[in-house]
């Protein structure tokens, strides 16, 4: 492990030594920071580890972060910002599914947070109940993955739809996607945790980064068990 645990800058103290204890880098929540805040511990933890990645970033933040390094890449739909010297290779395999179009967006910020952790995504959107045929047509690719991740609002039924179809985890993801009684992804959230399928484990509502994180563990396991 790093001699440097962590960086003390008094407004922040940058997690050194995360890769090596975890497997992943820190990664940056860029939301409400102020802008030299963010700037400095980008700089920071790309010195040290040759990368790094923040999520839900506004298109401001992302300008300040281009203007130091224009290698930057921001994509306004996940609101994520990367910079890679060596970008991960992609290894197995999961799968992310959305009920609707208004999911891509938390879909994205999980798709686009795997593909940095080096995880080969299937984007399976648009899929919802309301259509239950569109799923259906889908199992193949279900079939061939190590883990899905499963992306609604409204009433949140697609992951225990999916949940009994499939063989390898699925992990929930409820967003604030709905009508008044939805109660801002309550009501998914509420669907998920009580799903009657197996295998489904449940994140916060919009949490892309966290099914992110958790199926690229799933992923890694996987691949890692495969190899004789």
């Amino acid at each position: 492990m790093s001699d440097e645990i962590y960086t003390e800058m008094n407004f922040a103290k940058p997690d050194l030594s995360r890769k090596e204890r975890t497997g992943f880098a820190e990664v940056i929540f860029a939301q409400g920071k102020e802008d030299d805040f963010l700037c400095k511990i980008f700089k920071k933890l790309y010195e040290q580890n040759g990368s790094v990645m923040a999520t839900r970033a506004s298109e401001h933040q992302a300008e300040l972060i281009k203007a130091m390094y224009p290698n930057a890449a921001y994509d306004n739909v996940s609101r994520i910002i990367r910079l890679a010297d060596k970008p991960e290779p992609l290894i197995g395999s999961i799968a992310v599914c959305t009920a609707g179009t208004a999911d891509i967006k938390v879909a994205e910020e999980c798709a686009v947070a795997a593909e940095f952790f080096g995880t080969k995504v299937e984007r399976v959107y648009d899929v919802g109940v309301s259509g239950i045929h569109r799923i259906l047509s889908k199992t193949d690719v279900l079939g061939k993955v190590n883990c899905v991740v499963a992306i609604a609002g409204m009433e949140g039924a697609l992951a225990s739809v999916i949940g009994g179809l499939c063989s390898v985890p699925v992990i929930a993801v409820p967003t604030s996607v709905g009508y008044g009684a939805s109660f801002e992804g309550l009501s998914a959230l509420l669907t998920m945790i009580n799903s009657c399928a197996n295998g489904i484990s449940v994140v916060n509502i919009d949490n892309g980064y966290g099914a992110a994180y958790i199926a690229t563990q799933i992923n890694r396991l996987a691949v890692k068990g495969s190899v004789k």
